[in-house]
């Protein structure tokens, strides 16, 4: 089992910055993947980046690219999302997934793929 700890959520104004931190704990070496994926009020969830926790390859979705950074610590066990120009449209639930999975990179963002989830944090951006 793997559990998953996320904290950093927030409110800020359009163009600020948030950072996300997900630490796990449990059989973290089984851990291949985390990413983080999002869902605002009405809406699917939807993957927002992912990346390999052994050698360090990167996802985004096209949403976000250039704007969020994901990265690991590995002797931490967590990862970490840095938000930069952010946008009222990245308010949202955001959650961080792990799995223990190796998958392709075109089904990065498919949240069937991850097989831990936390509960969520709210990001909230004010225009």
């Amino acid at each position: 089992q793997v559990q998953l700890v996320q904290s950093g959520g927030g409110s800020v104004q359009a163009g600020g910055s948030l950072r996300l931190s997900c630490a796990a704990s449990g059989y973290t070496y089984s851990i291949i993947y985390m990413a983080w994926f999002r869902q605002a009020p009405g809406k699917e969830r939807e993957g927002v980046a992912r990346i390999y926790t052994q050698g360090g390859a990167t996802y985004y979705a096209d949403s976000v690219k250039g704007r969020f950074t994901i990265s690991r610590d590995n002797a931490k066990n967590t990862a970490y999302l840095q938000m930069n120009s952010l946008k009222p449209e990245d308010t949202a639930l955001y959650y961080c997934a792990a799995s223990q999975s190796f998958f392709p990179v075109r089904a990065a963002l498919l949240s069937s793929k991850y097989d831990y989830w936390d509960q969520g944090t709210q990001v909230t951006v004010s225009s």
